[in-house]
């Protein structure tokens, strides 16, 4: 059984599909059980994306790809900056 998690641009669909539905009318919980979400992660999605359009759902996941690049960039300068003091200390 695979739990399939959806991708940013599908909740951002979702969450409009909502609003959509509760402007036609229906009540929200009627309208998140129809996108097939719990009440829960309904309103963490909305925590999260709720506003957002997708060109700037585009540049948060460039953000966070430059952000998970940057910190690899640290921890590899940071690895080597320890070797070179243990070297320089001559603990090899």
């Amino acid at each position: 059984m695979t739990d399939k998690r959806p991708k940013p641009e599908e909740i951002v669909t979702k969450l409009r599909q909502v609003v959509v539905l509760t402007g036609q009318g229906m009540p929200r919980l009627d309208a998140i059980r129809q996108i097939g979400v719990t009440e829960q992660t309904f309103y963490r999605w909305k925590k999260k994306y709720g506003g957002m359009g997708t060109d700037q759902l585009k540049e948060l996941k460039r953000m966070q790809q430059e952000n998970e690049r940057l910190g690899r960039a640290v921890s590899d300068l940071t690895l080597d900056k320890l070797i070179l003091a243990e070297a320089a200390k001559g603990n090899f």
